[in-house]
């Protein structure tokens, strides 16, 4: 079965489910099937026909201040394979000649889509409908499902699915009908906004989903629309009580979903502190802070109808039958009298009940305990009217520090014989990858190269040292009896004979050897690659140096420069400036010289390690856009945050080890506003306040585009970011090197207002400002952050991709080595996301390491000027005309799942990014050496057959 190609934009838990799903099994997971069914509407064009989205597409060059109608704002269309441009001669033709596609030998400009480049890309007017459904409220298949274990790395919430075989309910994640948040925070609803932004491109009109939370959802709605401005991508419905009314003692639940098929209901919790009488006046109280419990209730079915009964009691067949089985009484046929459903029906067979339990602190217990609307549960409840509603199920999400307390095993004992399933964090669920693909790849590439990918996807359990959970947890005789979460792990509801646990669907458990032996059995030749990789440091280790030793695949023309041809359509950049002029121009054969900085590093200096190296949304095998700086005792730097970032720190460094990261964080940077770039920010903010609460420091700097800003302003109101704000556009290099000169207060002022592209030019910000106060104080802090990192400087360089879009400088002190000579530091540059520029090219002169977006192969120019990107080529080439001394490509497109295509000629000092892995200022010499021994790894999938393409195609 081919690989199918997401049509959301999941919530990370549930995408990263799905993925571990589709490994563990020989078909797609249950809910990749059931994705084609939801937008079978839109099938046509999401499986094998040109979508909306590339259809309408139009690769629209800039020429001489011409532009035509570009793409919609947001990331390319992953069905798109790689060698096949969805824009052909057609789209050629209406750029002009030679803006993007080869030909016309004259002097024209490198292309790149104004249009989009100004923000004006986007599809106006678009309904966003929700789906309707016909529900069928008899013959019901039902289940709830665990959808991740609240992931191996304890970064977000515990998902769980309520299936029917026509509506879907998810709680705590992103796809389907409705999304039920128990708290709104960053831990539920991280990845919500790329969800609304991806079926806002579904079809022509778009797509939305119906988002229900407490009255909190209102702020978090309020933020999102600071980057989401079609407010119809946004139908999001809020309930709950006033603040200042204690909803534990109201007996009646919040009915928010009330159909033929299910009754969804709410009771609300909020902590309470110091033992307060109210938990409402608590100065430390945040909106957030509030968690739901939900009870989902199905409706009784019917008994069986009886037809000797109707006739013995004058009724001939008929609609009469009908009616009673409805439940409505209808009149005898034979006698004067009218015959009830009762008469006819045998027992009814009551509805199963299923109980979501979010208790995320042991603040919240005392109210969870007293909830009152809870007491109709109890199997023993004096206070209760008749029988007890029967509960099935009862679905824990507070972690194990919460639900093995003694008061709360105690708790759970009201519900009598009922299957409780702790779906909540557990150390012992760490042991576990959700992602078993990313797993697999990373217990590859560690096996190969363990000194560049360190994380072999698994890691062993860490003790919790957590005084108050040790002193409360229970013994094994006063623990109620329950069962702990697996992924994929349902509890069947209907049909009634299948109530109960379902283990077939929970993948099977792999370890770190096995995916070895499975490795070396497939491709036994690799059994001697690991060896020979580590020649290559120990040779570095004997001499900084050593000569480069120049693989066989690289000859003497194969000059990276090549990608730009003098004869091409590439001859100028687009301010008219020829290549040879800005730099951008043939550099003779690079000498084995290694850098200062390089030559006398130590291991303890600078590492690079990438947590995101794909493009648009997470995939199986790349998550978004993020790269740590480890700083190592000076801290560290995150450069773009995309969802799942905190995952990814943890799988890289385990939970303690990424907490430590984050405590230390110095700054986050954050290219643009795009949400694959930015989206995982709160979250690192919320847990760095959580962890350094009570312990003296300075809130973390975050420098971004102004509309972030207002979007985590918007969401401070939710958890406490603890952050202060500097705009990308104060800190552009003529404003930073004025800040940090002599006359920094007075000067700098007056360059932040002068320094926002220069006026008249085709780039001009026609929304610049001059820098306020509260920027000049966040540049002072700037300031120490430097100071406190080793670093000399850090700016901001514009870029070609989309309204305030940035790269970015990092550059560290010199230091003087044991002989009294001065080192000059090292030199980092990160493109962000761009088409080649001269400003970036001019930023990257002599550069350590430029870390460039490769967004498309080199067949795919087209797609890449539309979407204001580049392609291997180009990336490698802005690198070597800047005297780059190792590039490194990252931000690939997704329809490339492990390996991008490259030509191997252009690589003697390029190596690819892939996630998780590591790379150490001590390393740069050795790094283009290892990249043929990994494409051993990928030869199987270094190219795509046609035939499977298009079979993929008509799926």
């Amino acid at each position: 079965m081919p690989q199918l190609p997401s049509p959301l934009r999941r919530l990370l838990p549930l995408s990263q489910t799905l993925a571990a799903a589709a490994t563990a099994t020989a078909t797609p997971a249950p809910l990749l099937h059931l994705s084609r069914r939801l937008f079978s509407s839109s099938s046509a064009s999401l499986y094998g026909f040109p979508s909306p989205r590339a259809a309408c597409l139009r690769a629209l060059a800039y020429r001489g201040g011409q532009a035509g109608g570009g793409g919609r704002r947001g990331h390319h269309n992953h069905l798109l394979r790689r060698g096949n441009s969805t824009l052909g001669k057609r789209s050629k033709e209406k750029m002009g000649g030679g803006g993007g596609g080869g030909g016309g030998g004259g002097e024209a400009e490198v292309a790149f889509n104004k249009t989009r480049a100004e923000g004006k890309d986007g599809r106006k007017g678009r309904s966003m409908e929700l789906k309707s459904r016909k529900l069928n409220p008899i013959n019901t298949i039902c289940y709830v499902q665990i959808l991740g274990t609240g992931m191996d790395t304890q970064d977000t919430s515990p998902s769980i699915l309520l299936f029917f075989d026509k509506q879907r309910f998810i709680f705590n994640a992103g796809e389907i009908d409705h999304i039920f948040l128990t708290r709104v925070c960053s831990e539920t609803a991280g990845g919500l906004p790329g969800l609304v932004l991806t079926l806002a491109g579904i079809g022509e009109e778009g797509m939305s989903v119906n988002i229900w939370g407490p009255s909190d959802l209102d702020f978090l709605a309020s933020a999102m629309r600071s980057f989401i401005p079609n407010r119809a991508m946004l139908h999001t419905h809020s309930f709950g009580v006033e603040q200042n009314v204690s909803s534990s003692q109201s007996k009646d639940a919040t009915v928010i979903v009330d159909d033929e098929v299910v009754r969804i209901s709410a009771m609300f919790v909020k902590p309470r502190y110091n033992n307060e009488a109210s938990c409402l006046n608590d100065s430390n109280l945040k909106p957030g802070d509030t968690a739901i419990i939900y009870a989902c209730e199905l409706p009784e079915l019917k008994g069986k109808f009886d037809p000797a009964k109707a006739a013995a009691l004058g009724l001939k067949p008929g609609p009469k039958y009908r009616e009673l089985q409805l439940g409505n009484s209808v009149q005898s046929d034979a006698f004067d009298k009218m015959v009830h459903p009762s008469d006819v029906l045998g027992p009814s067979i009551p509805g199963p009940t299923v109980l979501l339990v979010d208790c995320p602190t042991k603040y919240h217990m005392h109210e969870l305990f007293s909830l009152q609307s809870l007491i109709r549960f109890y199997e023993d409840s004096s206070e209760q009217a008749g029988s007890p509603k029967k509960v099935n199920c009862v679905i824990h999400l507070g972690p194990s520090s919460v639900t093995e307390a003694l008061d709360y095993q105690n708790w759970m004992r009201k519900f009598g014989a009922t299957q409780h399933i702790m779906a909540g964090h557990e150390i012992k669920n760490m042991e576990i990858p959700i992602l078993k693909g990313s797993a697999r790849i990373s217990s590859r590439l560690h096996f190969v190269c363990p000194h560049l990918f360190p994380s072999s996807g698994f890691w062993p359990v860490e003790p919790v040292n957590d005084v108050d959970s040790e002193k409360n947890k229970v013994s094994s005789l006063q623990a109620c009896e329950s069962v702990s979460a697996a992924n994929l792990l349902k509890f069947h509801l209907r049909p009634y004979a299948q109530l109960g646990l379902d283990r077939v669907s929970i993948p099977s458990l792999t370890t770190y050897g096995d995916i070895v032996d499975e490795l070396l059995s497939e491709i036994p030749e690799i059994k001697e690659v690991p060896e020979q990789i580590s020649k290559f440091w120990q040779s570095n280790s004997v001499g900084k140096h050593m000569l480069m030793v120049e693989e066989p695949w690289i000859t003497e023309n194969s000059s990276v420069c090549n990608a730009v041809d003098e004869n091409s359509d590439s001859g100028k950049l687009q301010d008219g400036t020829p290549l040879r002029a800005s730099g951008w121009r043939k550099h003779p054969k690079d000498t084995p010289d290694i850098p200062c900085c390089v030559e006398n590093a130590t291991r303890e200096d600078m590492e690079i390690t990438f947590l995101g190296t794909g493009s648009s949304q997470p995939s199986k095998y790349r998550n978004v856009s993020s790269i740590y700086i480890n700083l190592f005792t000076q801290g560290g730097i995150l450069l773009d945050c995309g969802e799942g970032t905190l995952g990814q720190l943890k799988r890289r460094f385990g939970v303690s080890g990424a907490d430590d990261a984050v405590k230390s964080l110095k700054c986050i940077w954050i290219s643009h506003i795009h949400a694959d770039h930015h989206t995982g920010v709160a979250r690192v903010l919320a847990l760095r306040s959580k962890l350094l609460k009570g312990v003296p420091h300075k809130p973390l700097l975050v420098i971004g585009p102004r509309p972030l800003e207002r979007f985590l302003n918007a969401y401070s109101t939710l958890e406490d970011l603890d952050m202060q704000f500097l705009d990308c556009r104060q800190t552009l290099k003529p404003s930073i090197e004025a800040f940090l000169g002599d006359n920094a207060t007075e000067s700098a002022t007056s360059q932040l207002e002068s320094t926002i592209f220069a006026p008249g030019s085709k780039m001009e910000n026609y929304s610049r400002k001059p820098a306020s106060p509260r920027d000049t104080t966040a540049l002072t802090n700037l300031k120490d952050v430097l100071h406190e990192s080793g670093l000399e400087v850090l700016y901001s360089v514009p870029v070609l991709h989309c309204p305030q879009a940035f790269g970015v400088v990092l550059r560290a002190k010199e230091k003087v080595s044991s002989a009294g000579r001065a080192i000059p530091g090292w030199k980092v540059v990160y493109s962000g996301d761009t088409r080649p520029c001269p400003a970036l090219v001019d930023a990257s002169r002599d550069a350590t390491i430029l870390i460039h977006e490769a967004t498309f192969e080199d067949s795919m120019k087209d797609e890449a000027i539309a979407r204001n990107h580049s392609t291997t080529k180009e990336a490698i080439a802005v690198g070597t005309s800047a005297g780059a001394y190792r590039i490194i490509l990252t931000h690939f497109s997704q329809r490339y799942p492990k390996i991008p295509v490259f030509d191997e000629v252009d690589m003697q000092k390029t190596c690819i990014a892939f996630d998780l892995m590591s790379v150490n200022l001590a390393d740069l010499p050795v790094l283009p050496k290892v990249l043929p021994h990994l494409k051993l790894l990928f030869k199987d999938e270094m190219m795509v057959d046609e035939s499977d393409e298009i079979q993929e195609a008509v799926m």
